[in-house]
């Protein structure tokens, strides 16, 4: 058995980007957010990613600007460290070992030097108890740096960053938890805790959610699970503290923020909605509603001419002052839950699942970017608690992306289920898919499976649809039945049913010539062609929960697992089982570009992953503890650029790269250690090509320049180039040169023109020379003229023959000269040696 090597699960494409607060930089231009584990870095104009700061091991858990340098920010993470960036530039500076898992990170520029950070009471990573320590950076010029001692500031301390906060001028540092609040007052070195009464007299919950203090003011807002924002004053003494209350959400406070003046705080909730409210006067509020989903964090830019807002459907919304949307950035859309399975688009190779609700989301793995939404339903989604709607349940693609089933079905209490079937068809002139034709009622009962045909050189376009009114059903579209005036039109060709049996998984061979439907703990062989029942493969009596065919040279091999732990591996040629093995699998699926199939399989609360060939006893990879919980959706998605992975623990993944998402709504993937080097090494790669930025257009000007370098090569007249003058050296240096260090324009001026110039007198020297060489050569020709007269004729060639002289290949001018001079020579003395 094949262990993981170097192998590891990490979180690649689709990471959250709401689970820390954002920040935006000094001159508002970037945006940086933890993202899984990396920090990204995006334009707030174009909202496309600049920098993917790589580095953690683990998950980022805060980004925060370095208060004595604006150009540089801090990070920490589980695994433990603190890395310092330079995030314009995208390179990592420093990287402080802590040897604990870090959950927040906090600074004060009236503490230079000491970051404050939240780490587990407890040496163990899964305590509960949290405590607030200062660690003091010490000064080295190593890259890798041990941290010091930590100096512990308050303890039972709250894990969530936003119940953290410095006060103004980093004189006192606030926390709440629970339903205390902390302030620890470092020149007192004294700390104050105020408690709150469990509930209310209106029955609403008094529990601390969020806090932020006044920047200019001895003020500390905090917000509450009933939906009330408390202003605190007087804290400094213990008895003689107020607060003022202030209602607006109907449901808990999840961010509180001030602007860097202090004149206005922002409060957001459930309910998607900014509000402002102004200090001192909080009775006049302004409002931005309909932002979309809950927002669950506030930042400000340093000079507050941005606002920007996370929400809960992983998005990040930047403002203009409360004022207007300036731009969104959309991560993957994770809900509590997926109701369909994780599928890869064939033409846009885009992972695609549920997203906003009626919608299907088509997410690009390898640009980690939402290509965008489809409207399923296409209904307007009531935001009503308990109230049922239409869900997307399931989505496949044919083989070649042209055609997309969906089914959404809508279960409420006092009626029966309602399912649609509904077939989109692509469109080239939109890039979308369009719907073709909508089926009501395709079954009487809830859709167990459903799957299109993946054969290639099929005549007709073929889905199979499975219920648990006991049917399966084949839905068919000729390709024949194309009209001029008419769409392509889907019927259902075939209704199938075994022994009055529910039908659970359904699934096609490779090349279409074979159908597996399960029934309970019996699996059935249909033939498409003629729908005739090929063979019937029966187990112990449990159902049948996986249907999976072999691929390539495994296609003979139909694999299945059971209720009772087992994983079974049928012969097709033979109608016997090949093998079999206890397994407790959640999840089995097959590379479509390889033999491999993958088992996900769940033991002791943790899930262990298996990739084998049905064709041989001995796993190609496994790995234990993938992660906690049951693995339920996964998918095989095909690379861009194939690995070329030699060991044989990573092999597997040098086609395809297996996705799947935890119980956490997390999505993982697996990466060998060559593959993040080499990520390492493209996100540290800054300029190409002479110091020309990496831009979508330099890629589509490059990708043209590499077609014309074969006629550059081929020396073609066209191809010739007039070299660039001398002083091209300057002009790079002065355009490389920072603005700040060069001489003012007007002295530049004279230098950056004359370097454009060519210099007269190489131009005279370079015409005297080419005047002395064409009177040489024309003394040359005159007097070869002269031998040739004095010569016989010479004899005449025969038709259709070649010459010698005109099969040789053509001399050079030196070569020419050369004869020349040898035909000036007297040969006298050759003619008297032949006579003697």
């Amino acid at each position: 058995m094949v262990e993981h090597g170097d192998i590891r699960v990490v979180h690649r494409g689709g990471s959250k980007i709401n689970s820390r607060e954002p920040v935006i930089t000094n001159d508002s231009k970037l945006l940086l957010c933890a993202s899984g584990e990396s920090v990204k870095v995006f334009s707030t104009s174009t909202e496309e990613c600049v920098h993917d700061l790589r580095g953690h091991t683990d998950l980022v858990t805060g980004v925060l600007l370095k208060p004595s340098n604006h150009l540089q920010v801090y990070s920490s993470s589980v695994d433990g460290t603190v890395r310092l960036w330079d995030f314009t530039d995208g390179i990592l500076i420093k990287t402080y070992v802590i040897g604990y898992p870090v959950y927040s990170v906090y600074a004060s520029a009236n503490h230079e030097g000491v970051i404050f950070i939240v780490t587990p009471a407890a040496s163990d990573k899964r305590s509960e108890l949290f405590q607030l320590v200062a660690l003091h950076l010490p000064q080295s010029g190593e890259q890798l740096v041990e941290a010091g001692e930590l100096s512990a500031v308050l303890g039972d301390v709250s894990s969530n960053p936003r119940a953290t906060v410095f006060g103004r001028g980093g004189e006192y540092i606030a926390s709440a938890k629970d339903l205390h609040l902390q302030v620890y007052f470092f020149k007192k070195q004294k700390s104050y805790r105020f408690p709150l009464k469990e509930d209310n007299n209106k029955g609403g919950k008094n529990t601390f959610t969020c806090i932020a203090c006044h920047p200019k003011d001895d003020c500390i807002a905090t917000g509450h699970e009933d939906g009330k924002i408390r202003l605190w004053r007087n804290f400094n003494h213990k008895k003689e503290y107020t607060y003022s209350t202030l209602h607006w959400h109907h449901n808990a406070v999840s961010s509180l923020c001030f602007t860097p003046e202090g004149t206005n705080l922002l409060s957001g909730g459930l309910e998607s909605v900014l509000v402002q409210w102004q200090y001192n006067q909080e009775s006049q509020r302004d409002f931005l509603p309909r932002l979309g989903a809950a927002i669950t964090h506030i930042a400000v830019s340093p000079d507050g001419a941005l606002f920007c807002t996370s929400h809960s459907d992983n998005k990040i919304t930047i403002i203009q002052s409360c004022v207007k949307v300036s731009a969104v950035i959309q991560g993957l859309v994770k809900g509590e839950s997926v109701k369909t399975d994780l599928v890869v688009d064939p033409r846009s190779k885009s992972l695609v699942l549920n997203g906003k609700p009626g919608h299907l989301q088509f997410y690009s793995l390898q640009r980690d970017k939402l290509l965008y939404n489809l409207d399923i339903v296409q209904q307007e989604h009531i935001h009503e608690l308990g109230l049922e709607q239409f869900e997307v349940v399931m989505v496949d693609f044919d083989a070649s992306g042209n055609w997309m089933a969906t089914v959404e079905e809508r279960k409420q209490k006092a009626a029966e289920l309602e399912l649609n079937l509904k077939l989109w068809a692509f469109d080239e002139q939109t890039q979308s898919f369009v719907l073709n034709t909508t089926v009501s009622a395709p079954h009487e009962a809830r859709i167990t499976a459903m799957c299109f045909c993946q054969a290639t050189d099929s005549q007709t376009t073929m889905l199979v649809s499975a219920s648990k009114d006991g049917h399966f059903k084949a839905w068919q579209l000729p390709r024949s039945a194309h009209a001029e005036d008419e769409g392509p039109s889907w019927s259902c060709d075939f209704v199938g049913a075994y022994h009055g049996l529910v039908p659970e998984c359904c699934c096609f061979s490779a090349d279409g010539s074979l159908l597996a439907v399960s029934f309970r703990e019996v699996v059935t062989v249909w033939s498409p062609a003629s729908w005739e029942l090929l063979a019937t493969l029966s187990q112990p009596p449990k159902a049948i929960r996986n249907l999976c065919f072999g691929r390539l040279s495994c296609s003979k091999y139909l694999l299945g697992t059971t209720a009772n732990h087992l994983l079974c591996c049928w012969n097709l040629l033979t109608c016997s089982l090949e093998w079999s093995t206890s397994m407790d699998v959640s999840l089995l699926l097959n590379d479509p570009l390889t033999e491999n199939m993958a088992a996900f399989c769940c033991q002791a609360g943790h899930t262990d992953l298996f990739v084998f060939k049905p064709s041989e006893p001995r796993p190609v990879f496994s790995l234990k503890a993938v992660c906690s919980g049951k693995v339920t959706r996964a998918v095989f998605a095909p690379r861009e650029e194939m690995l070329e992975s030699c060991e044989e623990s990573s092999q597997w993944l040098n086609r395809s790269q297996l996705y799947f998402l935890t119980q956490y709504m997390d999505l993982m993937t697996f990466t060998t250690k060559a593959e993040e080097d080499r990520l390492m090494a493209s996100s540290k790669q800054l300029v190409i090509d002479d110091s020309v930025a990496m831009t979508p257009f330099y890629l589509l000007l490059g990708k043209h320049r590499k077609q014309e370098n074969p006629d550059t090569l081929s020396g073609s007249p066209s191809a010739e180039r007039t070299p660039l003058p001398q002083g091209s050296l300057a002009i790079k240096e002065l355009l490389q040169t920072p603005a700040h260090v060069l001489p003012s324009t007007s002295f530049l001026c004279s230098m950056f023109v004359e370097s454009l110039l060519v210099s007269v007198t190489d131009a005279r020297e370079e015409n005297k020379h080419a005047e002395e060489e064409m009177e040489s050569e024309k003394e040359e020709e005159d007097s070869e003229g002269e031998m040739e007269s004095s010569t016989s004729r010479p004899e005449q060639a025969l038709p259709g023959a070649q010459s010698a002289e005109s099969a040789a290949p053509p001399l050079t001018k030196a070569q020419v000269r050369e004869l020349r001079g040898v035909k000036k020579l007297d040969h006298g003395w050759l003619s008297g040696l032949l006579h003697s």
